[in-house]
């Protein structure tokens, strides 16, 4: 019993520290200055995997608005009852259970997390650069990242996001994003 309280506490406490997003997602120098660790965080991956940090953070932006615990939204039955999630999307990067898993396989990183900002940022930086060896995609074309983000290497080899304006309308958003961050990171250089 007293082992139950003991662990019930720990919990308490570390759900405690985390914080929620950042007052203004729009803008990164202000978002590095309030997560101190993420810009850490953003050079390992770029060091690892060349991930420009203003590419992985809009996918944060756009994917979650930095939200640690972001899950796709349920649909409900006559707008009332919840169904089932659309996806297993969870975290910083909304990465599927498939997709994570592949990464955990890939890398030999067992015990990370999709609401840890440093291992969302890392899976980022190994889906894009699995997206350039296989696909050829510039390490800093944000938009076409994106799209192979969204629809996955099949999909986005096999072109089904061209017939969809939705995915290519979240990619210019993801594009338009970065280049905001890409701006704004030469004034508060990390």
């Amino acid at each position: 019993m007293v082992r139950l309280l003991g662990l019930s506490l720990v919990a308490v406490l570390v759900m405690g520290c985390a914080s929620g997003p950042p007052s203004d997602p729009n803008n990164i120098c202000r978002i590095l200055v309030e997560e101190k660790r993420w810009a850490k965080d953003a050079k390992k991956a770029r060091k690892r995997w060349g991930l420009p940090p203003h590419v992985g953070f809009a996918f944060v932006h756009r994917e979650s608005t930095f939200q640690a615990k972001a899950k796709p939204a349920r649909k409900k039955l006559l707008g009332v009852v919840p169904l089932a999630r659309p996806s297993s999307a969870f975290g910083y990067a909304q990465a599927t259970d498939e997709a994570w898993s592949d990464y955990k396989k890939s890398t030999g990183r067992r015990f990370v997390q999709r609401d840890n900002m440093g291992d969302a940022l890392d899976f980022i930086g190994w889906y894009n650069h699995t997206s350039n060896k296989r696909l050829g995609i510039s390490k800093s074309d944000a938009y076409n990242l994106y799209l192979a983000y969204y629809s996955g290497h099949g999909g986005y080899a096999g072109g089904t996001w061209k017939r969809s304006s939705t995915i290519k309308g979240y990619a210019k958003k993801a594009a338009r994003q970065a280049a905001i961050y890409k701006r704004q990171l030469l004034r508060c250089a990390i």
